[in-house]
C-alpha cells in the first residue's frame, strides 16, 4: 500500500513539474533532463518510471511543439575530427622552409690544351679546375737537358704548380719568363686553348 502511494505521489509530482515547465514561457523549446538525484525514488531502491508525455494541449492553452523532447539535441563539438565531418583538416600555420646544411658538391676536372710546336720542341699545358677555378697547372712534353731544358725548367717553375702564376692570375695573361720567350709563348698558347675548352 505504501509503495503504491509513493509511486502515485511521485508520478503526480513528475507530471505536475512537466506541465508547469511545458506551460512556462518558451514552451516550444526542449526541456532539460531532470537530474537523477531529483527523480522520485520508489521504496525498494529503484527510481520511479518516467512519466508519459502528455498528449493534447497543456493547461493554459499552450500546445507543446512536436519537436520538443525531454533531451536537448547536442550541438556539434568544435573539436570533432575532420573525418567525422567528411572533410579534411588543413593547417593554417605556414610550413617552415626546408634548409639544406650541405654545400653543393664542387666537381674537379682536368683539361689539357693542344700540343704547341715552337723553336725548341713542343709542349702541352694541363690544368686542373675545381668548379670554375684553376687549382693546378703543369706543362707536358717540355724538352729536357741542355739550354732548352734549362729554359723549360724556368718556365715550369714560374707558371706551373698549385702556387704558380697560372693559379694566381686565373688566366693565360702571364708575364714572359726572361730568356725563355719561345717557351713562354708556347705555354701561354696551350694554356689559353685549355681555358677555352674548360
Amino acid at each position: 500500500m505504501r509503495r503504491a502511494l509513493l509511486a502515485i505521489t511521485g508520478l503526480a509530482a513528475g507530471t505536475t513539474a512537466l506541465v508547469v515547465l511545458k506551460g512556462a514561457p518558451g514552451a516550444g523549446q526542449a526541456t532539460p533532463d531532470v537530474p537523477a538525484a531529483l527523480a522520485p525514488v520508489v521504496p525498494g531502491g529503484s527510481a520511479a518510471p518516467e512519466p508519459p508525455s502528455p498528449t493534447g494541449s497543456a493547461p493554459g492553452g499552450v500546445t507543446p511543439s512536436p519537436r520538443a523532447s525531454s533531451k536537448p539535441t547536442p550541438k556539434p563539438s568544435a573539436d570533432r575530427s575532420a573525418a567525422s565531418r567528411g572533410g579534411t583538416r588543413t593547417s593554417t600555420a605556414p610550413a617552415a622552409p626546408r634548409t639544406t646544411t650541405s654545400a653543393p658538391k664542387v666537381t674537379t676536372r682536368t683539361v689539357t690544351g693542344p700540343s704547341v710546336t715552337y723553336e725548341y720542341g713542343s709542349l702541352q699545358v694541363r690544368i686542373t679546375l675545381s668548379g670554375s677555378r684553376i687549382v693546378d697547372a703543369t706543362a707536358i712534353g717540355l724538352p729536357l737537358g741542355g739550354q732548352s731544358g734549362q729554359r723549360s725548367d724556368d718556365v715550369q717553375a714560374r707558371y706551373s704548380g698549385t702556387s704558380g702564376e697560372v693559379v694566381a692570375r686565373q688566366s693565360a695573361n702571364l708575364s714572359t719568363v726572361s730568356g725563355a720567350t719561345y717557351t713562354s709563348t708556347a705555354y701561354k698558347q696551350s694554356l689559353q686553348a685549355a681555358l677555352d675548352k674548360a
